[in-house]
This record gives structure tokens, C-alpha cells and sequence, in this order.
């Protein structure tokens, strides 16, 4: 029975829930530097550029309570963000530094434009947007912190001297760049815990993206694209629909597996099982299990060509698995092999209950009704190399396939009798022009299909069947000698 959705979901949950706490527990996780501290920082360097500047006499003696409002303001803001109605903003660190820049370009409209200090000031305000809002709030901040200046130069008017002293020109470019530093400092080490969390994220898709490939091993792909791309919930749920239901087994597998040894019986049934899924594929078929040494398959559901074409695909794909196993028993033939071994099948049309069956932890995706079982039962009644199909599926498909009347049969959960035809081959390969011939007798076997056969191979094969030609004349003429 091939796993269920259920049992996917579970395992890619927990792998998701293990890859999130290694994440979490990572110490490559660190924060940004908190406003708080910048805010502190930046504030404290201003403080102190103002009590030296008072003290050298580039600034007037009022600046110093510009000192109170800077070493203030940081607290208050933190407030402000963490205690009130403001902390639900979603662009609230963006309305604080606009708030900033106000703020800034009043101290320096207040200092009346002394030179460095100035220019301190204002660059420790447009590195704070750079880096906390990028080139659109640094052009904000410089029009709100310009729009400051003015009003505040237009109040308090011009300073004596735009130049400042030495020692208040030396601190102001300490402080700015002491501010810068650290802000860097802090951005480096987030931008480095960024490329790490990114290459652990990668690393961490990889996994799961190898695990789904694992996993997807024990699905139909038709259904685990529709659970992967989130068309279908894996949940307990079904519906009605009109499928097209196949069966099939090995006839002569049970005396088979008296004779040959279990890891030996291992290796052909899973060559048999690997070359007849890819056979379904091919033709679109949900796999739904394999018991044993049989298959059931079915077509229309979680993806539908319409109902004719749904049947038409499955019968091809029957023919076609018929084909390939004459191929596969050749090679095991030559493998030592001796018991001859026939594929029988059966296929049915109708209306069926598929989707989800079992536990809420343990669910299976497959299909239930009495179309299934009739499936069943023709597969049953065929024999070695026959394909039974049922007349729903032959009304269908009978434009473009041979069929044979087989009669009728009873089935339980029919109420009368149940027509059935026997698969012959496509119409288009029947008579002259048909693209295959087999012939097989003991110590000969040939299997051809022109219209899979390369230009450089149809050489190879032709002088192959020349040479073979030859030496059964020769033997042929020594013989009658």
C-alpha cells in the first residue's frame, strides 16, 4: 500500500519544526542595534559637544540647556515606543528619526550654524535614515531637518563666528565618528548574521527539498503535485467520480516463487514493477499500490483528460505494459528463467468513491466502489496476455481499438449479467500497416516495433536479422545434404 498525504504532512512538520529550532538556537541571530542606545549615543555626543563648545566660547551660554532636551529626549522616546498607544505603529521607527531630524536641525539652527558642530550633527542624523530607512527616508529626514534649520536660524539668528575652535572641532568629529563606528559596527555584524541565517536557510530547503524527493518515492506524482502545490488538503475527505479502474498480475508467479530464491524472486518482481510504472506514467495513471505481484492503476482522478480519453490512455497503457513484458520475458529468459510468465488484466469504467480513506494520522489515497471490483474480477477471469475491459469502457474506446465479444459474466453488486470484450490492438496497427510483429518458438524469440526504432538502429537490426537468416540457411542446406 503506497504511503498516505497524512503520513508526508507528518514527517515534513517535524522536519520543518526541527530546521526551526536549530534556527533559533543559532547564534548567528543578532539584533540590529537597539534605537535605544543609538538614540542615547547619539544624543550624549551632541550633549557633549554643546558643554564644550559652551565652555570654549563658540556657543552662548542658553545652549546649555539644550543639554537637558538631548539627554532627555532618548527616554522619552523609549517611552513613547514601549508604553504607549505608539508602540502599535507599524512605521514607528521611521516617525521617531523624522521626529529626530526636527529635533537635530533645531540644535543647529539654535547653535546658529557653526561649522563642524553643525555638520556633525546633521551627519549623525542622515547615517541613522540610511541605514534605518534607506535613500527615501534620508531624503525625508534631510527635508524635515533643513525645513528645522530655517526656522529655528530665523528665531535665534546667526552665531558670532561660523568657525569653531580647535578642541570643539576635534570632539565634534570624535563624537560623529565614534557614532558612525558603532552604528557600522552593529550594521556589519546584523548584515554577517543575515548571509549566515540566509546560507542556513538554504541549507535548511535543501534538506527539505531532499526529503520531499524521498517522500514523493510513496506517492502517485499526479497526487503529490496536488498536495505539494496546495490543490488538494490532506484531509479525510472523498467524491464521486467516473474513473477508469485497472488491474493486473503475473500468471505463473506463484510456481515462480517456489523455484527461485527469495532475493532472487525480489530483484525480477521489482524490474517488473519498475518497468510497468513507468509504462503508467507515461500515459498519465495514478498508481494506487501494488500487492504482491499485482498493480492497480486508475486514470481521471486528481487529473482528467475527459472520460473517453481517460479510458483510451488506460487501455493504451495496457497494450503497451503487454508489449513491454514480452521484452522483460525475453530478458529473463536469457537470465536462466524457464517458466514463462504472462501478464493478465483487467479494466472497468465507471462511477467510483476516491480521495482520502483511514485515520486523521493515517490516511490513504485510493478508491473504493463496485467498478473496482469488477476491475478486479476481469483481471481474474483474463487469460495469460488477455485484456478484459467492461462495456462501459468499450463503448468508449472502441473507435480506435479492435475488441472482441467475450460475453457476458456475473459480478457481485450487478444486477444482470455484464457484457465483456477481450483487447485485440489500436485499429491503425491492425492489417499491412500495422508497426510491430512478434514471432516466438523455442530457441527464437522477436519483438519489433518499427516506430520505435532509430535510423542507426534499423541498420543494426537489419543486418542482425541477416546474418541470422544466413546461418539458418546454411543449417538448412547442410541438413538437406
Amino acid at each position: 500500500m503506497m504511503s498516505a498525504p497524512a503520513d508526508l504532512r507528518n514527517a515534513s512538520n517535524s522536519v520543518e519544526k526541527s530546521l526551526s529550532s536549530e534556527a533559533l538556537n543559532s547564534p548567528v541571530a543578532i539584533p540590529p542595534m537597539p534605537d535605544y542606545n543609538g538614540r542615547l549615543l547619539a544624543y550624549t555626543a551632541t550633549a557633549v559637544i554643546i558643554v564644550v563648545g559652551v565652555l570654549q566660547g563658540a556657543f552662548q551660554q542658553w545652549h546649555l540647556l539644550l543639554i537637558a532636551g538631548a539627554l532627555s529626549w532618548p527616554h522619552i522616546a523609549h517611552l513613547l515606543t514601549r508604553r504607549t498607544f505608539l508602540r502599535n505603529s507599524p512605521r514607528i521607527r521611521q516617525k521617531m528619526l523624522i521626529t529626530d531630524c526636527i529635533i537635530g536641525g533645531g540644535l543647529i539652527g539654535c547653535i546658529g550654524l557653526v561649522a563642524i558642530p553643525s555638520i556633525s550633527i546633521a551627519l549623525m542624523l542622515m547615517f541613522s535614515a540610511l541605514i534605518i530607512g534607506g535613500i527615501r527616508q534620508w531624503l525625508i529626514g534631510c527635508g524635515f531637518m533643513t525645513a528645522s534649520i530655517v526656522v529655528f536660524f530665523a528665531i535665534f539668528g546667526p552665531a558670532e563666528s561660523f568657525q569653531s575652535p580647535l578642541l570643539t572641532s576635534m570632539l565634534s568629529i570624535l563624537a560623529t565618528g565614534l557614532y558612525i563606528c558603532v552604528t557600522a559596527f552593529y550594521s556589519h555584524q546584523q548584515a554577517r548574521a543575515l548571509m549566515l541565517a540566509k546560507t542556513q536557510i538554504q541549507n535548511q530547503r535543501e534538506q527539505s527539498i531532499a526529503l520531499s524527493h524521498k517522500l514523493s518515492k510513496y506517492l502517485s506524482p499526479q497526487v503529490w503535485q496536488s498536495i505539494f502545490t496546495g490543490e488538494r488538503d490532506v484531509r479525510l475527505e472523498t467524491q464521486r467520480k467516473k474513473l477508469a479502474v485497472f488491474f493486473s498480475d503475473i500468471k505463473g508467479f506463484t510456481e515462480l516463487s517456489e523455484e527461485m530464491e527469495p532475493e532472487a524472486l525480489t530483484e525480477l518482481l521489482n524490474h517488473y514493477f519498475n518497468g510497468m510504472a513507468e509504462v503508467a506514467l507515461r500515459y498519465g495513471g495514478t498508481i494506487d499500490k501494488f500487492v504482491g505481484d499485482s498493480i492497480m492503476v486508475f486514470f481521471g482522478d486528481p487529473t482528467s483528460r475527459g472520460q473517453r480519453e481517460d479510458a483510451f490512455a488506460c487501455v493504451s497503457m495496457a497494450i503497451d505494459m503487454r508489449k513491454h513484458m514480452k521484452i522483460m520475458r525475453q530478458k529473463w529468459r536469457s537470465q536462466g528463467i524457464k517458466t514463462p510468465l504472462e501478464i493478465r488484466m483487467g479494466i472497468s469504467t465507471g462511477y467510483t468513491t476516491v480521495g482520502n480513506f483511514g485515520a486523521e494520522n493515517r490516511m490513504d489515497y485510493t478508491i473504493i466502489g463496485k467498478e473496482v471490483n469488477l476491475a478486479s474480477r476481469l483481471e481474474s477471469l483474463a487469460e495469460p496476455g488477455e485484456i478484459l475491459v467492461s462495456y462501459e469502457t468499450f463503448s468508449l474506446i472502441k473507435d480506435r481499438i479492435m475488441c472482441r465479444d467475450k460475453g457476458e459474466i456475473t459480478v457481485k453488486g450487478f444486477g444482470r449479467p455484464v457484457p465483456i470484450y477481450e483487447v485485440v490492438d489500436f485499429r491503425r496497427d491492425m492489417g499491412p500497416n500495422r508497426s510491430f510483429m512478434e514471432h516466438e518458438r523455442s530457441g527464437f524469440a522477436m519483438y519489433l516495433d518499427s516506430d520505435k526504432i532509430t535510423d542507426k538502429e534499423r541498420q543494426s537490426i537489419l543486418s542482425a536479422l541477416e546474418d541470422a537468416a544466413e546461418r539458418l540457411r546454411l543449417e538448412e542446406d547442410s541438413a538437406q545434404d
